[in-house]
């Protein structure tokens, strides 16, 4: 049977996993919101009598309830009712958008009440889910509601003001497509119209912030650890909506059961085929992570090690905690640029007595891509986005490459950078791209992040974003730094110039 019937006949019922227990065909209802506004949903569940466990999925940024039909009828066929809904704002529910916050938490909170009244649901035994919009309000809601008793967050946030800001950079691409969203199928509030009108202007940060604040888990995380739901982390690599760095701190402050997981590609890529239906890792760790803590399968989830990653480049690992993971930092100094090739040594003790000067608003080809499209392709495809490095203008960038191992480098982590600046404006951004290098030129992106400063200062900081690649026995691990990408905006004044001085390295984990 080809994948698009294989499609159809879940979610029209006419097929379903061998063990599938007969499932009700699904009912389409509308449940009242916590002011009374319509959340549009659907719902399915077992036929056998008694009392099952749920879960509850709230659906994606610009997305609907028909969002997850394919695995709310699996799910249905494991013994779960599942209530899945359209958060309040979006397609035909009412209200305007609340960006997960108060609002949604309050609804989210209707809708267990109705899954308890109106279904089987035991109320003893609810777990929620989601992916992207419906991972974040699932894990907020695990804060609020203590029946919440298992949480699945997919391609989610912990802390959403890093994801509009990391590296005190704002995020252009990924920003411009949820308000595209939020106008083609939302209804956006009039605070939605208000934060997006300020980020693009770049002014009253301080209010974007702490709009993002009341609507980051990591707000909240004393009172998930005081609630205790099980919590499962599921993102990619190359996240360009909600980079990983986040969660990887969060995770580690839970005390709660937990799991982190990562896997190659961009926002909600590695869940992609299992919305369809399809056998996928990410929805098989749902199910497994709920048949234990909800259903009470005796599956040996937890007693697994915390962290599982897939990396870039490598077979599965397992970690019992992220700083089991990351390997010691080995610092690579950066030395003079050689006049003969515009290249120069990363390695070694930093250096001083030299300085790279690059124009404050010209792009290399050196960049991370397009939002979704390039780390989606590259998860597919298992090739790292990739340049040729002699195409990298040494006037517009700076360029350093190491000397090549004879072994293989085992990078996990967070790789570091740090700058020395000389004369920069109190304005200004960079970027800084970790690559690796074969012989013949080609470079592979392992990874890269932005980093932009608002006040005079001598020194710059980039934390990268976290990756696991082996870097292959003789190939270059190589640093490049400019100062424009299309994902990002930047605040380099037009026509100003930014030096880098000695002094300047970059730290990465190395098992």
């Amino acid at each position: 049977m080809s994948g698009l019937f294989l499609i159809l006949a879940v979610l029209t019922g006419t097929t379903s996993p061998a063990s599938a227990a007969t499932t009700t065909s699904f009912q389409a209802v509308d449940i009242a919101g916590s002011d009374g506004v319509t959340l549009k949903a659907n719902w399915i569940a077992p036929t056998s009598s008694g009392k099952h466990p749920a879960i509850v999925f709230p659906s994606s940024w610009g997305l609907n309830d028909a969002e997850y039909l394919a695995q709310a009828k699996i799910l249905a066929g494991k013994g779960y009712v599942v209530v899945s809904y359209t958060p309040r704002g979006w397609w035909f529910s009412g209200g305007t958008i609340d960006t997960a916050g108060p609002l949604d938490m309050a609804d989210l909170s209707k809708v267990l009440d109705w899954a308890i009244a109106n279904t089987g649901t035991d109320p003893a035994r609810i777990g929620a889910a989601g992916i992207s919009y419906g991972a974040g309000i699932s894990l907020l809601g695990a804060a609020a509601d203590k029946r919440i008793r298992a949480v699945a967050s997919l391609s989610g946030w912990s802390d959403l003001v890093y994801s509009l800001y990391s590296g005190n950079t704002r995020h252009l691409q990924s920003s411009g497509l949820l308000s595209l969203a939020a106008q083609l199928v939302g209804k956006p509030s009039t605070e939605l119209t208000r934060v997006l009108s300020d980020f693009n202007a770049n002014k009253n940060v301080d209010l974007i912030k702490a709009w993002g604040k009341v609507r980051s888990a990591d707000t909240y995380l004393d009172a998930i650890n005081a609630n205790q739901p099980a919590v499962l982390l599921a993102n990619g690599w190359g996240d360009s909506f909600f980079p990983a760095n986040q969660l990887t701190d969060f995770y580690g402050k839970l005390t709660t059961p937990k799991r982190l997981e990562l896997r190659p590609g961009d926002h909600a890529i590695a869940e992609l085929t299992g919305v369809l239906g399809l056998p996928n890792d990410a929805w098989q760790s749902l199910y497994d992570w709920f048949d234990h803590y909800l259903a009470g399968a005796d599956n040996g989830v937890e007693a697994e090690p915390g962290v599982q990653v897939e990396p870039l480049n490598a077979d599965y690992e397992s970690y019992a905690s992220w700083s089991a993971l990351t390997g010691p930092n080995r610092r690579y100094g950066l030395g003079r640029i050689r006049l003969l090739d515009g290249t120069g040594l990363l390695g070694g003790a930093t250096t001083t007595g030299w300085t790279k000067k690059l124009p404050a608003d010209k792009d290399t080809i050196a960049d991370g891509g397009v939002v979704l499209l390039t780390n989606g392709a590259s998860a597919i495809t298992g090739i790292q986005p990739t340049i040729w490095l002699p195409f990298v203008d040494r006037t517009r960038a700076g360029v350093w490459a190491a000397e090549r191992p004879s072994t293989v480098q085992h990078i996990r982590g967070i790789p570091k950078v740090h700058l020395e600046l000389t004369g920069a404006a109190t304005t200004g951004t960079v970027v800084s791209y970790l690559y690796d290098l074969d012989a013949l030129g080609n470079a592979k992106l392992i990874t890269h992040a932005p980093a932009t400063w608002t006040a005079a200062t001598g020194s710059v900081d980039v934390d990268l974003f976290a990756t696991a690649y082996d870097l292959p026995a003789g190939h270059s691990l190589t640093l490049v730094v400019d100062t424009v990408d299309p994902l990002y905006y930047d605040e380099n004044p037009s026509g100003a110039s930014i030096t880098i001085a000695g002094g300047s390295y970059v730290d990465v984990p190395i098992r």
